[in-house]
């Protein structure tokens, strides 16, 4: 009961979708304001401050969201208050999270009273309070992307990699075969494995078209 409560405020309020890079580079395309930010998380596991994390804002001068607004009164929206704040050019923003990739860390969105997009955060097991309440202790307020992944067989050297950076286990490894394989029923559709495969023998299916995953969020 209490965990239906808890993702039930999530949705209403405050949640994460899973997504891989490309649906960030959209966002990220028709925000006006990218800013790097300290992660809470970190700062309550680790004590510390480490920016893994993105502000957005649609505001205040063209972009998809100058449509919407577009017949409102200019004082209504001055635009993000950006002060002191490391501001960063859609280019860098996405350099970065590549970066992040690197370190094996999953891009998620996160809603700030849904469905408004506030940020982009970059997660792991180890550090992520939301992942562990989702993942470790089966409390979702994080959810699956809209795809799952696929190994290649007939491209994968069977190196492993992908195995050492999936923050949700969903890769194992075949003795007899030598080949990664992808568990799609709990994989989260981050595409971070993609990132570390030499051999580009991973990709994203759609998960609607996935029958193991299709319902799986």
């Amino acid at each position: 009961m209490l965990r239906r409560i808890i993702t039930r405020r999530a949705k209403k309020v405050h949640y994460g979708q899973v997504v891989p890079i490309e649906d960030v580079e959209h966002i990220f395309g028709f925000v006006n304001s990218i800013v790097r930010v300290a992660c809470i998380c970190r700062h309550v596991n680790l004590g510390r401050e480490e920016r893994y994390c993105y502000g957005v804002s649609l505001a205040p001068d063209g972009g998809k969201f100058g449509e919407i607004i577009g017949g409102l009164d200019k004082s209504f929206v001055n635009g993000p208050d950006v002060v002191g704040m490391e501001k960063l050019s859609r280019d860098e923003a996405i350099s970065a999270l590549r970066s992040h990739e690197k370190e094996g860390l999953c891009h998620t969105v996160w809603t700030f009273r849904a469905p408004f997009i506030g940020g982009i955060c970059n997660c792991d097991r180890s550090d992520c309070l939301a992942m562990r309440c989702t993942v470790t202790h089966q409390i979702p307020i994080m959810f699956r992307s809209e795809y799952v992944a696929e190994v290649n067989p007939d491209l994968c050297n069977g190196c492993r990699q992908c195995m050492r950076v999936c923050q949700f286990g969903a890769i194992s490894y075949s003795a007899s075969n030598k080949k990664a394989c992808v568990d799609q029923r709990g994989c989260y559709g981050c595409g971070i494995c993609r990132s570390v495969c030499q051999k580009d023998a991973i990709g994203l299916e759609e998960r609607k078209e996935t029958p193991a995953a299709a319902n799986l969020w």
